[in-house]
Parts: structure tokens; C-alpha cells; sequence
């Protein structure tokens, strides 16, 4: 699907954590049915720029709209009820809860939210879709890895979200996962989700999109498709180095 109009503006964002600037005045556009990227080196703000979209962290100025909505000083649950969902690097599901009850949570805090048999059909068909629904009834514990994270991303899918985040959903998959995960990314991307992606898979970020975002100690270096600002000679240094 084609990226539409604007549907996401970052504007100035700033975070400082006492005298550190860990997102200097970072600003980008995403569009409608986009998959937008972010990358860059260890601690050069990636998520934190994830986690000043979500509400997990305040700006200390700058600002973030979501279709016309100032999110900037809303509380994350607020952010999620305007369409916002994410996963974290480290997988945060509901450890008390079976693999269908963690969707059902998703979908009762949706910007649409359902309750009762039609959550639970809900999140049933969400689990099939994501190959998990003969695993529904378990309790987590029993879900291996890529499972784990399946959930963490059906929980988030649940909520309906104008934007979804993905924050180094790929990392600590096995060759043969990182396949499955990147399929599975391409499916979204094709019903038309809109997408910010953080991730140092390379072949990912090359194969699913459209532009991307890079970063370096906080400050946008570059911005366009992944094979102009992967051949940007300011990215390579920002990589690799000088030598």
C-alpha cells in the first residue's frame, strides 16, 4: 500500500537527563501506511525517541501530534487510547495471564476498545493469524522466545493502533526466527499498517522501509531511503568509524 499523508510529526524533540542531551532536536515526518525506520549506533537515542512517542518519558521540549493530537503531555495510557502501541526490547507481556487473556488486555485498552465474547473472538482471531492460536489457553511460561514475542505483538496489534512501535523486535531471534519475524513484519507492512521501526538488522530495515531515520549521540545525521543514507558517508562513520 501506498504511504499516504502525514499522519505522525515530530517536531524539535529534545530529552535531557541532567546535563546528557539524549535526543537533541530530532524531528521527522511518518506517513499513512509507512514503515519508517530508526537507526544508528548503541545510545544514539533510538529509544528513547521510542519512548517519547509513547509517553513512557516527557519531553523536555519539542512536540510530538498524531493526527492533529498533541500526545506531548499526555500520560502513556492516554497516548494509547489516540492509537499508539509498541513492544519493548525486552519482551513485557502479563505473566499471570494466559496467552489469550495478555490479548484480550490489549483489546480492552484499543482507542476502540471491546469487552466480553467479543474481545475474546477478537484476540482469538488475532492469534491464529499470528500462529499462536492452538496456544492460547497456556500460561506464558510454556511459549519459547519467538512465541513470547508473537504475544507481545498481538497484545499490541489488539489495541488497533494508528501507529504501531517496534523497538528492536527482532533482536535475539536465531537465524532461522529472524526469517520468521521479518515475514511477519512484511505482512503488516502489507495491510497498510503504519510502522516506526527501530532495529539494527540490516537486511530488515533494507527489506521492509520505505525511509528511514538515522541517528548518532542523539542528533538526526541523516534521513531518506535505506540505500541512500546506508551509503551516506556520515552514516558509515557513525558505524564504523574514522579508520
Amino acid at each position: 500500500m501506498t504511504p499516504g499523508d502525514t499522519i505522525l510529526e515530530v517536531s524539535n524533540l529534545t530529552k535531557r537527563f541532567g546535563g546528557l542531551v539524549a535526543v537533541n532536536d530530532m524531528s521527522f515526518n511518518v506517513r499513512k501506511h509507512e514503515v519508517m525506520g530508526i537507526i544508528g549506533p548503541n545510545g544514539s537515542g533510538k529509544s528513547t525517541t521510542m519512548n517519547l512517542i509513547s509517553g513512557a518519558l516527557k519531553a523536555s521540549s519539542g512536540s510530538i501530534v498524531l493526527d492533529g493530537h498533541d500526545l506531548t503531555p499526555l500520560l502513556p495510557h492516554k497516548i494509547a487510547r489516540f492509537g499508539v502501541a509498541r513492544t519493548f526490547q525486552l519482551v513485557r507481556i502479563l505473566p499471570h495471564l494466559s496467552v489469550l487473556e495478555n490479548v484480550i488486555a490489549g483489546a480492552a485498552f484499543s482507542h476502540r476498545p471491546c469487552w466480553g465474547a467479543e474481545a475474546e473472538q477478537f484476540a482469538s482471531d488475532l492469534l491464529e493469524r499470528l500462529e499462536l492460536g492452538a496456544k492460547k489457553d497456556l500460561g506464558i511460561d510454556s511459549l519459547t522466545y519467538i512465541d513470547q514475542k508473537r504475544l507481545e505483538l498481538a497484545r499490541a496489534l489488539a489495541s488497533e493502533p494508528e501507529v504501531l512501535l517496534l523497538d528492536e523486535w527482532l533482536a535475539g531471534l536465531n537465524p532461522s526466527e529472524l526469517k520468521i519475524g521479518i515475514e511477519l513484519i512484511a505482512n503488516l507492512r502489507g495491510e497498510g499498517r503504519t510502522i516506526i521501526l527501530v532495529e539494527h538488522v540490516m537486511d530488515a530495515i533494507r527489506s521492509l522501509c520505505d525511509r528511514c531515520v538515522v541517528m548518532n549521540s542523539g542528533t538526526k545525521i541523516a534521513e531518506g531511503a535505506p540505500s541512500e543514507v546506508l551509503s551516506d558517508p556520515e552514516v558509515i562513520r557513525a558505524y564504523l568509524g574514522d579508520a
